[in-house]
């Protein structure tokens, strides 16, 4: 009896998950901008110095759209790791061991952060300053 209430528990937690997961993956599809924001954005780009030579098929351009996406992802990858390491020190109950794991958990991810920061101030720096003529 036991072990099919802990099943039918599973199967509930997981099929959460993959709604949530799903509704995470569908959110960024419901977000529509309106036409005259964005012809305004066109307009007041170049003002502010965006190069509107550049289009979104040029190498720089799409090398640029992968490293931002890519340091985006190390981002929430470092939000996570900061979370669980969190999570892992409220339930330590005590326990000096857990307590000390999850500070490092955290010194590790914050260290992260810094490397990730540092790269993305880096990539940022050569695209402007040697990419984008």
């Amino acid at each position: 009896m036991r072990i099919e209430i802990d099943k039918e528990k599973k199967s509930v937690r997981r099929l959460i998950v993959s709604v949530f997961l799903f509704m995470l993956l569908l959110a960024p599809f419901c977000a529509f901008a309106q036409t005259s924001a964005l012809d305004r954005l066109k307009t007041v780009g170049p003002a502010g110095g965006y190069a509107a030579t550049t289009n979104d098929t040029s190498a720089a351009a799409i090398a640029g759209t992968v490293i931002k996406a890519f340091l985006g992802m190390l981002g929430v990858i470092f939000i996570i790791l900061i979370v669980l390491a969190g999570y892992n020190w409220m339930t330590a109950a005590g326990d000096e061991q857990k307590v000390e794991k999850a500070k490092e958990g955290i010194k590790r991810a914050i260290i992260g952060l810094i490397i990730i920061t540092g790269s993305y101030a880096i990539w940022t720096f050569i695209f402007t300053k040697f990419l984008i003529k």
